[in-house]
């Protein structure tokens, strides 16, 4: 018989300079270890995930860093359907959320600034709250009084809320989550010694994004000159995301993927680079959207340019040659659609079915617009003179007519903000050079979706900009390291 006591363990054990008593451990080890055997018996499935994410916050709280790595791994695919929304019948109990409350809870109780820190930089820095957050939540405010005058077909057909509770939830504060990820993604990078570590993560979570469309295809058994017809453009749908989301997720991971290549030294990283380019490429060309193809070409553009070699340019030159001659044709036709039949054309009916029955709508309130989602009880909507969409596929459009010209004028002035810092970071010598290379494809890929955003997209948080607000959170965390 073997004797256990206190003695046994590490009278010295401490958590965060906290002493722990072992029987507390233990006390709390075998109460959880109940607690879950308990749930999973009576639950099944559902509660295995919700016991295994509770363990993942344990570990969280230990160091939030963890947190940070997993939610960097979840957040491009949080918003697919195949991960779970909700668990043990709870909407919004899911392991994103669960992730996030618990990274927010570790870095606030023992990585927060300490009181004689007082030149400490924030954790919330001044231009993302006063320029880019204030506007939305002032047009989300705003928005929230105008429910009354959406067409009552439209709760059934197309919107997912249906009071003010749940549309400030689905429209304001979901997608204000991903800025607070990025905040503390920012924070991680500030207090780990090798921030570049973070960027396996968001290597991860390129390839499980691109895993999931290209199994998806080869599970349906779609043939490509299907995939490249203007009527499937819904096809991933069932995944919950749409074709053209897709294929400016996959465009901007290309583009850190590209201009982080050169500077690799690594062999077997090189290699294991060019493989996931290849993955993201056969994954963009798959969504055969037109905006992403545009997008990947102006990433190309951009590092071609940004490498000031007229024999880098020659072999781009003739890179392209080889690719169009060795595309399949439908990728060309899908590309070439529209063209000669007139802009509306070529806008898949934007112009003539979107944009300009909505150009009255800016005159109703242009100076600070009509609040979030405001194409859905406008008089166009109300009328039935343009398409039953929830978006009026244009970026810039989106924020004239939900926030207005003052809105619009803060949202841009924000990213230009963002691209200086991108720009600067990727220029700084005492940066390391890894982190040089993606904070230049952060910038190449933020040029891309704002170019691509005149025909879809939003200047909001979108699931399009997952990888923009991680580069954007590793941003502020290496603007924070300088300044400390």
């Amino acid at each position: 018989m073997i004797a256990w006591s206190a003695v046994d363990l590490d009278p010295s054990l401490r958590w965060h300079g906290i002493p722990l008593s072992p029987w507390l451990i233990l006390a709390v080890f075998l109460g959880s270890a109940a607690c879950m055997g308990g749930l999973i018996a009576l639950g099944g499935p559902k509660a295995l995930l919700l016991c295994i994410c509770c363990l993942f916050c344990v570990f969280v709280l230990l160091d939030f860093r963890i947190g940070v790595v997993l939610l960097i791994v979840f957040l491009p695919i949080s918003a697919s359907s195949l991960f779970p929304h909700s668990m043990a019948g709870i909407t919004g109990l899911n392991p994103l959320n669960l992730l996030l409350v618990a990274s927010l809870g570790g870095y606030a109780v023992f990585h927060r600034p300490q009181p004689n820190q007082s030149n400490a930089p924030p954790f919330m820095p001044r231009p993302l709250l006063w320029i880019y957050m204030l506007p939305i939540v002032a047009a989300g405010l705003l928005g929230s009084q105008h429910l009354g005058d959406i067409p009552a077909e439209l709760f059934d057909q197309l919107l997912t809320f249906d009071s003010v509770p749940t549309y400030l939830r689905d429209v304001l504060v979901r997608p204000l989550l991903t800025v607070l990820i990025a905040l503390l993604i920012g924070a991680a990078a500030a207090n780990t010694k090798r921030p570049e570590r973070l960027l396996l993560a968001v290597l991860v979570a390129a390839w499980v994004m691109c895993l999931v469309a290209i199994g998806y295809v080869l599970i349906s058994g779609v043939s490509l000159e299907e995939l490249s017809s203007s009527d499937s453009r819904k096809f991933f749908l069932p995944l919950g995301l749409h074709a053209n989301d897709l294929g400016r997720i996959y465009g901007f991971a290309y583009a850190l993927m590209l201009f982080v290549y050169p500077v690799v030294r690594s062999r077997p990283l090189r290699a294991w680079l060019m493989l996931s380019m290849a993955l993201v490429v056969a994954a963009l060309i798959l969504t055969f959207s037109r905006g992403a193809f545009f997008g990947f070409i102006v990433a190309n553009v951009l590092f071609l340019i940004s490498r000031r070699n007229g024999a880098a340019l020659l072999v781009g030159a003739g890179l392209l040659m080889v690719a169009i001659a060795v595309m399949p044709g439908v990728v060309l036709d899908r590309m070439a659609t529209g063209w000669g039949e007139g802009l509306d054309a070529i806008s898949a009916g934007r112009v003539g079915h979107i944009w300009i029955p909505l150009l009255p709508e800016l005159w109703r309130s242009p100076i600070i617009g009509n609040g979030l989602d405001s194409i859905v009880w406008s008089d166009a909507m109300r009328m039935g003179t343009i398409l039953t969409v929830a978006h009026p596929h244009n970026a810039y459009l989106q924020a004239l007519m939900d926030m207005g010209v003052v809105g619009l004028g803060l949202l841009l002035a924000y990213f230009v903000h963002v691209w200086r810092g991108f720009n600067r970071l990727s220029q700084d010598s005492t940066v390391q050079p890894v982190l040089r290379g993606f904070f230049a494809g952060a910038k190449a890929g933020l040029v891309s979706l704002l170019l691509a955003a005149v025909v879809g997209g939003s200047l909001m948080p979108g699931v399009e900009q997952n990888f923009l607000w991680i580069a954007i959170g590793l941003m502020y965390g290496q603007q924070r390291r300088a300044e400390a």
